[in-house]
C-alpha cells in the first residue's frame, strides 16, 4: 500500500489535482507518524496493512465528523473539501462488505466462538477486526453484536 500512495501522489502532481496531491500528503504523514510510534515499540517495520485500512477509516470518520460541525455552522464549502479528501481516502479501501454479508460474518464469529453473552463481544469485534479490516463499519458491528448477543 505503502508504494501505492507514493505512485498515487508522484501522478497526482503531475496532473496538477491538488485535493488528491494534498489528502496523499496528508496520508502519508499519518503513515510516517504511525512508523515512528511502531519502531518506538519495537517493530522496526512500521504498522502492516491491516492498520493502515483502519488508520484510513479513522481519516474518514474524522472529516466526517468536521463535515457535520461544517454544515452546522453554515461552511458549506468546508464541507465540500472535507467531502472530496473522503471520496480520495475510499478509493484506498477495499470494497465495503454488504449489510447480509457483514450479518453473517456477524453471525459466523459468534458461533465461531461460541458467545453467549455481552461478556463475549469484545473477542467478536477483535476476531471481526482482524478478519474483515477496512471492508466492515465496525460502528454498526458492534450494535448488531450487542443485539445478538443480549
Amino acid at each position: 500500500m505503502r508504494a501505492r500512495f507514493e505512485q498515487c501522489l508522484r501522478q497526482a502532481v503531475l496532473s496538477k489535482d491538488s485535493v488528491t496531491a494534498s489528502t496523499l500528503r496528508l496520508i502519508i504523514a499519518a503513515l510516517k507518524d504511525r512508523d515512528i510510534a511502531a519502531r518506538a515499540k519495537g517493530r522496526p517495520d512500521g504498522i502492516d496493512d491491516d492498520e493502515i485500512l483502519a488508520m484510513l477509516q479513522t481519516m474518514i470518520k474524522q472529516r466526517k465528523e468536521s463535515i457535520a460541525l461544517y454544515l452546522q455552522g453554515n461552511r458549506q464549502e468546508l464541507a465540500a473539501a472535507e467531502q472530496a479528501e473522503i471520496a480520495v481516502i475510499q478509493g484506498f479501501l477495499p470494497e465495503p462488505l454488504s449489510e447480509a454479508e457483514s450479518a453473517g460474518a456477524i453471525a459466523a464469529a459468534i458461533a465461531e466462538l461460541d458467545a453467549s453473552g455481552l461478556k463475549d463481544m469484545g473477542r467478536v469485534m477483535a476476531l471481526l477486526r482482524e478478519r474483515h479490516a477496512g471492508r466492515m463499519d465496525f460502528n454498526q458491528a458492534s450494535g448488531q453484536v450487542r443485539a445478538l448477543l443480549s
